[in-house]
């Protein structure tokens, strides 16, 4: 009878885990338009698409390039957004090159973007900087609490990256030296508590991850609970509002731990900006 009931639980735990798995591969692809505004006079200027990837984990990643490269072929990409947490170890650094290859391919009309999460300030100086590096031969600009403007149809895109709150290496005076609050300002960060932090610094789109939405979310995300204050809040994905503040929590392209989700699915996001809009949109959203 004993051996008959531990068959039981062994079945129960292996269609769990099972299932879990699966879930890594079943990855949502959600386009978000977040600031919807009244027609202006400037309303005809297609959007600002783009493509935000977070938290690849490749250690624990279910996709592989070539399908991240399909799944996005025939989508129009105007800029790409990297929001940090690429690999936890060093040799992990090779691993990482097909899929900035497919970031490539895909072409983003005005760049790719990054900023750094927890688990890359894990690794020690030197791969660190071997990470950076790589990113930066495959074309990718990384910002680590800077600014730069972006010409996008005429109008300026000021573009924010906020190194990461959790590990302790973001500088928001730093990051916005310079700005220019006539333009949009949409900020890259990794960790989405820094908004906490916010309230003297104003942003009209802010992209973050860092949370995996759980990642096992059953029945409640017990194990985030010593990530911040969003998490008590229940603010750990998808689109917030949150005291005149709008940004979005990616959860995450891979795995941390171990590659299984539960309430929770792998994340690629398109984002449908207008920066073009004469009015901030914080003033005709909030």
């Amino acid at each position: 009878m004993i051996l008959y009931f531990l068959l039981i639980i062994a079945v129960f735990i292996y269609y769990f885990i099972y299932i879990a798995n699966r879930n890594t591969r079943q990855i949502s692809i959600n386009t978000i338009t977040p600031l919807p505004i009244e027609a202006t006079d400037n309303s005809q200027t297609p959007p600002l698409r783009v493509l935000q990837l977070s938290d690849l984990h490749l250690e624990h990643i279910s996709i592989t390039p070539a399908d991240l490269y399909n799944t996005l072929r025939n989508e129009k990409i105007d800029l790409i957004a990297l929001t940090g947490d690429f690999l936890d170890r060093p040799k992990t650094i090779g691993k990482l090159i097909p899929y900035l290859k497919v970031l490539q391919q895909l072409n983003p009309t005005h760049g790719t973007y990054a900023v750094f999460g927890n688990h890359d300030y894990k690794l020690r100086k030197e791969p660190f900087e071997r990470l950076k590096e790589t990113l930066e031969k495959y074309g990718v600009t990384t910002m680590m609490n800077e600014n730069t403007l972006v010409d996008i149809h005429g109008y300026s895109l000021q573009l924010i990256g906020i190194d990461d709150h959790h590990s302790k290496k973001h500088d928001i005076k730093k990051a916005y030296e310079g700005v220019n609050n006539q333009h949009f300002r949409l900020v890259l960060t990794h960790d989405p508590n820094i908004v906490l932090q916010m309230k003297d610094y104003d942003f009209d789109y802010l992209l973050s991850g860092h949370f995996h939405g759980g990642q096992i979310c059953y029945p409640k995300p017990y194990h985030l609970k010593k990530f911040g204050k969003l998490v008590k809040l229940n603010l750990i994905k998808g689109l917030i509002r949150y005291e005149g503040k709008v940004f979005y929590i990616n959860e995450g392209l891979g795995q941390t731990g171990i590659n299984i989700r539960v309430g929770s699915r792998p994340e690629i996001t398109i984002h449908e900006l207008n920066i073009s809009a004469a009015d901030r949109y914080l003033q005709k959203v909030i």
